[in-house]
C-alpha cells in the first residue's frame, strides 16, 4: 500500500521568511492572543475595579460585536471581488488560498502576522467609541469570541462534530464552500445572513417573517 503523500500547502510568497509566517500551528492563536485578553481582564479588575455585573455585561457585548466583524470582514474584506492585480493578490493570500484548499490544517486560523494588524485598527476604531473602563473588558471579550470563531472554524473542517449545533455549525459552512452558491458568511453564527439576508434564496424566510 502507498503511503499518504504529505500534504502540499499552496505557496503564497516567494520570501521564505513571510512563507513561514503564513502557516500557523492551530494551537497559536490562543497561545498568543489567551494572554492578550487575560491581560485586558486583569487590568479591567484590577485598575479600575470592575465587578462581575459590569464583566458580564461586556462579555456580551464583545462577544455579540465579534459575530458582526466576523461577518462583516469575511463578506467585504475576504470576498472583495477585486479587479486590480495587486487586489486579487490580497484577497487571495488572506482567504482565496483557504477556497482553494479548504483541508490545509495550517492555514485555517488566522496567523499572528495576519491578526495583529487587523486586531489593532478594531482596538483603534473601538477606542473612539467605547470609553474607559469599559474599551477593554470589551475587547478581551471581543478576541475571546475570535477565538471561538477560530477553534470552530477549524473543527467544521477536521472535526466530526456530532452534536446538533455543533453539527449544523458544520454543514453551514461546508456549504458556504461547496455548494456553488454565494452567502452563509457566518462561521460562529448564522444570524447576520439572515440579518442582512444573504442567505441562498430558497433559504430565505420570506421578509415579515426573518
Amino acid at each position: 500500500m502507498r503511503e499518504q503523500r504529505e500534504h502540499q500547502s499552496i505557496r503564497l510568497f516567494e520570501n521564505d521568511t513571510l512563507e513561514r509566517l503564513s502557516h500557523v500551528h492551530p494551537i497559536t492563536p490562543l497561545l498568543f492572543w489567551g494572554p492578550v485578553a487575560t491581560w485586558l481582564l486583569w487590568r479591567s479588575v484590577s485598575l479600575y475595579d470592575l465587578g462581575p455585573g459590569a464583566l458580564l455585561l461586556m462579555a456580551v457585548a464583545g462577544m455579540f460585536t465579534w459575530t458582526l466583524a466576523e461577518y462583516l470582514l469575511h463578506r467585504f474584506v475576504f470576498h472583495f471581488p477585486a479587479k486590480s492585480r495587486i487586489g486579487k493578490w490580497f484577497v487571495f493570500v488572506f482567504h482565496g488560498n483557504h477556497h482553494h484548499d479548504p483541508k490545509d490544517k495550517t492555514r485555517l486560523v488566522m496567523p499572528p502576522a495576519g491578526g495583529v494588524p487587523i486586531m489593532a485598527a478594531l482596538y483603534l476604531l473601538f477606542g473612539l467609541l467605547i470609553p474607559q473602563p469599559w474599551l477593554q473588558p470589551f475587547f478581551a471579550f471581543f478576541i475571546i469570541g475570535y477565538l471561538c470563531y477560530d477553534y470552530i472554524h477549524y473543527a467544521t473542517h477536521h472535526f466530526p462534530m456530532r452534536s446538533p449545533l455543533a453539527k449544523y455549525l458544520k454543514h453551514y459552512h461546508l456549504k458556504h464552500h461547496f455548494s456553488g452558491e454565494s452567502g452563509r458568511y457566518g462561521v460562529s453564527s448564522p444570524l447576520w445572513d439572515h440579518v442582512f439576508r444573504t442567505l441562498p434564496a430558497t433559504e430565505q424566510a420570506p421578509r415579515g417573517q426573518a
